[in-house]
């Protein structure tokens, strides 16, 4: 097993290609609310116009951008993926030690990182390019307490084809990890051990996400919208706020209530079990349910109340079986569908492996692994607007993103190639092209996204169209950039999102800071939306405290007057 080399961030320093390219100077450029934020260009950028007043702004977008595209992918943060991305604002070859050594439950300075609880890989033994890696063991032995490079067995870069262990990523622990911003807890309360800290220090050769990103925009202060997993951040893609669990406290969902660490229903801190490993050294930390807060939102997985769920109703078919703690109840809020519905916008939502998995599940009491559907990622099918009440709403936007790469068995794809996209479109890639570690590998994900847009670049709708794509949460993974302080529900940690688009301000890194809602407030802007009352409440928390609101991607796109 190998042990940590020499520089924990960077074992390999060969010349970047002439791709790579290195980003100099400022820019200063409009905001949302009028706030200043820089992107940082390449050193061949000539100088840039003024920046058009928000009027000015506004007409432009409404004028120019007639579709926006959002892909949303799984389970990455920032470092994870990019961490020493050219123009990165703080880049993790910069770190000092105060930066990210890691502390104990108890509040002590680790001295090494302890082991990756359950190994490196879990799904047992994977085999990429001929080499067979074994599961249940460490690769990586003794680390000091430092970010670290994923390293095989040989000490060769770990595969980014391999499907590694899943990290815990839930609402108490992001917070806890977090730690007021500090984000020296990341280890003390995972179930991974060190491995949370670890990074793919090949991803600037082998991803090929990079070169996109070099090409356009790469945001590198955007932070998931709200603490924890990827079912609190799909209903905040969509809504920007927390769902709610009507008397949780008295009705069948009661044993999914969080512990805390006090009687305050907004402590942030959830009470560990009497038998948890006092240190991060001995073991990962030991909780009770957590899937809703004691006033009564969920924030950790429940499963929708329609079909696909977890159990099918077998008197209702397109509903849930009744009567289970584990199960949302039919949500009524807002969310973006209905404002852009009222104005007479059209929106869909496509998901990869909906119809394959609607047919299996025909005759079939539970979800097939066809192809590693995750119902939870379906943030629209917990809502009673888009629900089986109303047939013809659910249908037509409630997409089949089909399967795979082949527009003729990827009805996204197909659709995007015909330019016949709505105004507003979301595309969710299928479970094991999303690159959720636990099943499913980065290289795989990674193709995909670049493959769809390549097919966005080609279809008719591009010359009027935004590309959004990023992930919906860290999936565990540490980064070192604090979240702004927004409001109960977030921001939580630090993610990659690239903007893709021929209004993108292309070749820079984009400095301002936003979170997954900057999607909703984009798409807000250039439709001409009412503003969702999540927007308006994280707004509200922020300028309490004196804050600049979060961006609208703005920033990230140019136009002429």
């Amino acid at each position: 097993m190998s042990d940590q080399p020499e520089d924990p961030f960077d074992s390999e320093k060969p010349a970047l290609s002439s791709t790579r390219r290195r980003f100099l100077g400022g820019l200063a450029a409009i905001g949302a609310g009028g706030a200043l934020a820089g992107c940082t260009p390449s050193s061949a950028t000539p100088a840039q116009p003024a920046p058009l007043t928000p009027a000015e702004l506004n007409h432009a977008l409404r004028d120019n951008v007639k579709t926006v595209v959002v892909i949303y992918a799984e389970n990455r943060s920032f470092n994870n993926l990019f961490a020493n991305f050219p123009g990165t604002e703080k880049p993790l070859s910069k770190l000092k030690p105060g930066d990210y050594q890691q502390r104990d439950r108890d509040g002590s300075l680790l001295t090494n990182l302890p082991p990756a609880w359950g190994g490196v890989l879990q799904l047992g033994p994977q085999t990429v390019e001929g080499v067979t890696y074994p599961s249940g063991v460490q690769y990586q032995e003794n680390l000091p307490n430092a970010p670290f490079p994923l390293k095989g067995p040989q000490g060769e870069d770990l595969p980014m084809g391999l499907v590694t262990r899943d990290l815990w990523h839930v609402f108490y622990q992001n917070q806890m990890q977090i730690n007021g911003g500090r984000n020296d807890q990341f280890v003390a309360w995972a179930d991974s051990g060190g491995l949370t800290m670890g990074y793919y220090p090949q991803s600037r050769y082998a991803l090929r996400l990079w070169d996109l990103a070099e090409e356009f925009v790469l945001c590198d202060n955007f932070f998931q919208g709200a603490f924890g997993g990827s079912f609190l951040n799909h209903q905040y893609l969509i809504s920007a706020t927390a769902p709610v669990y009507p008397n949780a406290s008295t009705s069948v969902a009661k044993s999914q209530i969080a512990t805390l660490m006090s009687d305050n229903p907004t402590d942030t801190r959830l009470k560990p079990l009497p038998a948890s490993p006092a240190s991060a050294m001995q073991g990962p930390p030991q909780f009770g349910p957590s899937a809703i807060t004691p006033d009564g939102y969920a924030v950790n997985t429940l499963a929708p109340p329609y079909w696909p769920t977890w159990i099918r109703d077998p008197d209702r078919p397109d509903y849930s079986k009744p009567d289970l703690p584990n199960v949302l109840v039919p949500q009524r809020h807002d969310h973006i569908g209905d404002k852009l519905s009222r104005k007479g916008v059209d929106w869909a939502w496509y998901a990869g492996g909906w119809q394959a998995t609607l047919d299996q599940f025909k005759d079939s009491p539970g979800i097939p692994k066809i192809p590693n559907f995750q119902y939870h990622h379906q943030p629209f099918n917990y809502f009673v607007q888009q629900g089986p009440e109303h047939p013809e709403e659910r249908q037509r936007r409630l997409r089949d993103g089909g399967l795979g790469d082949d527009p003729s068995s990827n009805h996204f794809l197909a659709d995007a190639a015909a330019g016949k996209l709505p105004a507003v479109t979301f595309y969710k890639p299928q479970g094991n092209l999303n690159m959720h570690a636990g099943y499913a590998d980065v290289t795989s994900g990674d193709r995909h996204i670049v493959r769809v847009v390549k097919t966005l670049r080609e279809s008719p709708q591009w010359k009027n169209m935004v590309v959004v794509v990023t992930v919906d949460e860290n999936g565990g993974w540490w980064d070192h950039v604090a979240p702004p302080e927004g409001d109960r529900w977030g921001p939580g940690s630090r993610i990659p999102a690239l903007v893709i688009s021929p209004f993108a301000r292309k070749g820079t890194v984009d400095h301002t800071v936003y979170d997954t809602a900057s999607i909703l407030r984009l798409i807000t802007r250039v439709f001409d939306l009412e503003k969702l009352d999540g927007l308006a409440e994280r707004d509200k928390a922020m300028a309490m405290r004196g804050q600049p609101l979060m961006g609208d991607l703005t920033n990230a796109l140019t136009f002429n007057r």
